[in-house]
């Protein structure tokens, strides 16, 4: 399998320029078959607060609140150019304002304890420097009763992810992400590492 060039990964991890732009263009399309796959696992309720770590080019931010008309749609990302992205597509949203955009790290949310009724990251956590860390502060922001959904490729295959640069990309074991959520607090109801597929976790917090 031909290895990923380093540039491109350094842009998944932290899009920026015109390269970081086309990048999410291309992602924006990839992506959005799992990217429903988690929304419907979610099982997202009309007056839902929903946060998306990692929310990238922000498509799906447009189609959470979809999903959402009485709720409110939040999504952090690291990369400025994401950010500025999903704002300019979710513009009206914004300004209503349904939808807002953050940029911040994972490992220092600035929201209140116990804000949002479910919590989606999809393919992100490669790039977290604490898996423990960043699961325990999602956990801080989500409702008791809360959901979150973690969608990622683990370790169980080495032929599909090595391609992907490791001084960049760390694929866990699915066994070390559930046993992550337990210690955040968290009860897993799903963890689905069907083939052919990226694992999906459901898991919702005490």
């Amino acid at each position: 399998m031909m290895r990923r060039p380093h540039f491109i990964a350094e842009h998944a991890r932290n899009a920026h320029g015109l390269l970081g732009r086309f990048i999410a263009f291309i992602m924006a399309r990839e992506t959005w078959r799992q990217n429903l796959r988690v929304m419907d696992a979610l099982r997202i309720e009309q007056a839902d607060h929903v946060l998306d770590v990692g929310c990238g080019h922000g498509r799906s931010l447009t189609e959470l609140a979809a999903r959402a008309p009485r709720g409110h749609i939040v999504g952090v990302d690291s990369s400025e150019l994401m950010v500025e992205i999903a704002k300019k597509r979710n513009r009206r949203l914004i300004e209503t304002p349904r939808v807002d955009v953050i940029r911040s790290s994972v490992e220092m949310l600035p929201f209140s304890d116990d804000m949002f009724d479910k919590v989606q990251c999809i393919h992100v956590l490669y790039f977290w420097k604490n898996m423990e860390t960043s699961l325990g502060e999602i956990a801080r922001v989500l409702k008791p009763g809360g959901r979150l959904a973690l969608l990622f490729r683990t370790n169980a295959d080495p032929k599909a992810i090595a391609s992907f640069p490791r001084d960049i990309y760390s694929f866990p074991a699915l066994v070390d992400v559930s046993a992550a959520l337990e210690h955040a607090g968290m009860d897993i109801l799903v963890a689905d590492d069907s083939a052919n597929q990226p694992a999906l976790v459901l898991a919702t917090k005490r």
